[in-house]
Order: structure tokens, then sequence, then C-alpha cells
């Protein structure tokens, strides 16, 4: 490892873990009054800010006319890094309850604040407890809250769309929430596949689209709806990508430090991902 980076990326996760002790405590305590939602989700937000800063992560967004800030919906985003949660917590322009695994819930301080807040936790090795997962997801709905979910179910190391499991599209049609396709681009490239060192000045550009009205379908559309938004998706993710700027990752001061000057001569994005692809498990795109 470049002990640069080694010392850096120590230096990162130690104070991502100062700063997500802080922000958790801070939240778990207004949850003891009533009245404080609003301050529980302002600690998420500046928990996020602090991380993505800390790391050096840019977050470029657009598309954010698309959300309609009068009735909830689904969001439903690819997945391909920790930093994804981070980069939407930080810059979705609205509050929303996330769907995740629930092993999650079990992290000290985010963990604790997921259950304090109702996110969802979804047991996907039991149905069962996966279908009572999408009914306390519905109440959340048509209580007015926004539901947020990676509907591939695991990350994607290269970046690439995986393979969508059905749960958020029954949702949706359960509930009868129009779904907004988000797309996120760059961060599986923040920290390194199979190790934590952090890769400083890592861009993520995020992608909102126009909402999918549900209203007129039926549960028998749930794989049709599924190919839709995948389409979708893939469309979005293929034009974020095309907004790169050959070199503007390694030319951060910081990766400049620890890479040196001969790196931002490159074209950061194919070397990251080659390496991603090569490292990456067989079935590790699909669900």
């Amino acid at each position: 490892m470049n002990a640069k980076r080694g010392l850096y990326s120590t230096w990162c996760w130690t104070c991502c873990a100062a700063s997500t002790a802080f922000w958790g405590s801070a939240a778990l305590a207004a949850g003891l009054f009533p009245g404080t939602g609003g301050f529980r989700e302002t600690c998420m937000r500046r928990w996020a800010v602090d991380n993505l800063w800390l790391s050096r992560t840019r977050v470029r967004i657009d598309g954010c006319e698309h959300i309609d800030r009068t009735r909830p919906q689904i969001f439903v985003a690819n997945h391909s890094g920790l930093h994804d949660i981070l980069a939407l917590a930080a810059h979705l322009p609205v509050p929303a309850r996330w769907v995740a695994k629930k092993s999650l819930f079990a992290v000290p301080f985010m963990g604790w604040y997921m259950s304090r807040c109702g996110f969802v936790a979804i047991d996907r090795g039991n149905p069962r407890e996966a279908a009572r997962s999408l009914v306390d997801a519905a109440a959340l709905l048509n209580g007015g809250a926004n539901i947020l979910a990676f509907p591939e179910g695991t990350r994607s190391r290269t970046g690439e769309l995986g393979r969508f499991q059905s749960g958020a599209f029954a949702l949706a049609l359960k509930a009868g929430a129009p779904l907004v396709p988000v797309v996120i681009d760059g961060s599986n490239r923040v920290i390194a596949p199979k190790s934590l060192q952090v890769n400083p000045g890592t861009v993520i550009r995020i992608r909102i689209g126009s909402p999918i009205v549900i209203a007129g379908r039926d549960r028998s559309d749930k794989h049709r709806l599924m190919d839709e938004v995948y389409a979708v998706m893939s469309s979005l993710l293929a034009g974020v990508r095309h907004e790169r700027v050959p070199g503007e990752e390694s030319a951060d001061p910081l990766n400049l430090w620890i890479n040196g000057r001969g790196a931002a001569s490159r074209d950061d994005y194919p070397v990251i991902e080659a390496r991603a692809r090569a490292e990456r498990p067989r079935d590790s795109t699909t669900t």
C-alpha cells in the first residue's frame, strides 16, 4: 500500500467514526423529546456532509425539478458503494425513509438512528419478514413519507447496473406512489475494492429522472414495470458518464500528494474501473 494513502485512509476512517458517533448521539438524544424529527434529519444530513468532506468526495446533482414536494414518492437508486448513502443523505432535497438490509440496523449509531427514525429493515432471507417490511413501508407512504430503496439489493463493485429485485416495485404498485429513478455514478471509486483505502478527489454525479406514474397499473404489471425502470436508469447512467472529465479526480491536491504529479495526466476512470472488474466476484452485479 502507498504509505501516504494508508496514512490518509486511517485518518479518514478515524474521523468518520468520530463524526458518526457525534451526530448519531445527537440524533438519538433529540429523539427522547417530541417534535424533534426535523433536527434528527439535520443530524443525518450533517453527518453525510462531514463524511463526504473527510473523503474529499465532490457531489454533482441534477434533476431535482422532478421531485414532487407535495406528495410521497418512491426513489429507486442504483448502488455501487458506501458513498451512495452519504451522497443521497447530503444532497437529496427532501427527507426520505430508507429501505435497508436488516444487518445495517445493528451498526452502532447509524443502525440505532435508523431504527429510532422508523427506517424499514428488510430481511431478504426471510420472505415472510420481507413481505411485512413492505407493509410497513406502504404505511409510511400513506402517512406522507418518501421512501428510498436500492432495487439491486446489493452493491455493484464496478458501478454497472445490476439485476433488480422486485420489492420496491411491489411496494409502488401496492401504494400507488410514483417511482422516481435515481442514478449515481462514482461512489464505487471512493473506496478501493476489497480494501479500506480511500481515493480522495472522487466526483459523484447524481441524476434524478422523471417520475413514473403508477396509477392505472395492477400487480400483474410488476415485471413490466421493473423492465421499464431498468431501461430508464440504464439510459440515465450512460448519460451521466458522458459528463466525466478525464483527470478531474486525480488532479485533486490530496490525490496529487498521495500519487504524485504524474497521476494527473492520466484518465483515472478506466484505470480504477478496470481494476474493479478484474477483482470482482463473478456474480457481484446480480442478486
